[in-house]
């Protein structure tokens, strides 16, 4: 079913061990209040990742609620999914501005060009995938594979947290990640199932709070880039902002010689809608790979859309993926509710500023949550499937691959291009297993013979 979902028992409670199936809702209030969730649990990553890339992070925001909206539909409603800002693209970016001449208009449509062919390779991919059959990803894609890759998707923005969010206020951090703990556990029902939400606003609560009492903190300034003294949260952007506008948008300008250095990026983005597109299907129980091909292809349009105005390129989101696991909620409703609500923020920049002003440290308290649930979602995978790992087969490259994306580890390829953390380690992951695997192979066959 794509739009029309049948509500959940009475649309108020959950039994223990019950789910919110994504052709499911609970009363309509309460789907808000989730979509709203998801809206937020995006909003940091989906917001900076444009502007590292020198991107306009509105035309990001209202194009990702797009973007989702059209995911929904290609994939009729059996994957819930937000397609925010995809980070794998930043490194291929900044190559591109290094190239080109920097942070012009020019460079900034050539930019966006380069990312819109990126999608039409992935769009390719996806096609291929749904019309060879799943089997051929289960072959390139096996559990041990697409456990390791939601691990490392989870665990490679480990340093995100260490080194971006915890550092702007670690006492706010702590007493967020502390709050969101006991909102998730320990309150049932509702309230415990938009614990995530409940973190984030009593952290900017409490950060406004400490302003008025202890004053301005002295700390890692995300913005300027460096230790100052400045307000945890500072209001101006939201004060100058206005109610209604559109985003700046561009049309992008192609240029092949651009384009080859972001394609490497779709084969991160492949392995990482797989991973998600997986964890989901654990977490659903339901089987998801009739719309695998559908899932990544999806993903391809909605980056060729988003880039066709000047926006970002785009991937499933594993923040809203960590909602998922700790609400039990997977109805798709609440996907198209933040979808339309990111368009809306889109439209409006003062509340789009607002969201914005989410203090470092708040972030940090609750991405350290959702970003640690998916990398254990992966070894959940791991151990539904009995993976082996007294096999070297599975234990180098995989170990390897993770502690790549942990590191974050650099690769330096060309002084234009490097490759780095989930990209390296998705790669070393899947090329690494697989050239394992032909090397075992070839030796077991060659002892057979000798034997034989």
């Amino acid at each position: 079913m794509v739009l029309g979902w049948t509500k959940h028992g009475d649309g108020k409670h959950l039994a223990p061990g019950e789910v919110v199936k994504p052709d499911e809702r609970l009363s309509w209030p309460r789907m808000v209040g989730f979509g709203a969730q998801h809206v937020i649990a995006m909003f940091g990553a989906t917001f900076v990742f444009p502007l590292v890339m020198g991107l306009d992070p509105n035309v990001a925001i209202m194009m990702s609620g797009v973007a989702t909206i059209l995911f929904l539909l290609i994939v009729k409603g059996k994957i819930p999914s937000y397609l925010g800002t995809s980070a794998s693209f930043v490194g291929g970016v900044l190559a591109i501005r290094a190239l080109f001449g920097g942070d012009t208009a020019g460079v900034d449509a050539i930019v966006t060009g380069a990312i819109l062919v990126a999608g039409f390779v992935l769009f390719l991919a996806g096609v291929a995938i749904h019309v060879l059959g799943v089997q051929i990803i289960n072959k390139i894609f096996p559990p041990v594979v697409t456990g390791a890759v939601v691990m490392l998707i989870g665990f490679g923005l480990a340093f995100v947290v260490a080194d971006v969010y915890w550092p702007q206020d670690q006492w706010m951090a702590l007493v967020t990640m502390l709050i969101t703990f006991v909102a998730i556990v320990a309150f049932k029902g509702f309230i415990g199932r938009v614990g995530i939400l409940i973190g984030l606003v009593a952290g900017f609560v409490l950060s406004w709070a400490a302003d008025k009492v202890f004053g301005n903190i002295t700390a890692l300034n995300a913005a300027a880039g460096k230790i100052d003294t400045h307000p945890r949260v500072n209001l101006g952007a939201v004060a100058q902002a206005e109610w209604i506008g559109l985003p700046n948008m561009h049309l992008p300008d192609i240029r092949f010689s651009a384009a080859l250095l972001v394609l490497p990026a779709v084969i991160a983005l492949i392995a990482e809608n797989i991973g998600h597109v997986k964890a989901v299907g654990e977490m659903t129980g339901t089987d998801v790979d009739p719309y695998m091909g559908r899932a990544v292809a999806a993903d391809g349009i909605g980056t060729m859309i988003t880039s066709a105005v000047g926006g970002s390129p785009t991937t499933t989101y594993a923040e809203n993926i960590g909602v998922m696991a700790a609400t039990r909620v997977y109805s798709t409703a609440a996907y198209y509710i933040a979808g339309v609500i990111a368009i809306l923020f889109g439209l409006c920049p003062k509340f789009g500023a607002l969201v914005a002003a989410t203090p470092g440290g708040v972030l940090g308290g609750v991405t350290v949550i959702l970003y640690g649930m998916i990398g254990l979602l992966g070894a959940k995978i791991w151990i539904e499937n009995r993976v082996d790992f007294s096999d070297p087969v599975n234990m180098v490259p995989i170990g390897a691959g993770i502690i790549m994306a942990i590191g974050p580890v650099k690769h330096v390829i060309s002084s234009d291009f490097t490759l780095e953390g989930i990209a390296l380690g998705t790669i070393v992951v899947v090329g690494g297993y697989h050239l394992l695997r032909v090397i075992a192979g070839s030796r077991t066959q060659a002892v057979r013979e000798r034997t034989g």
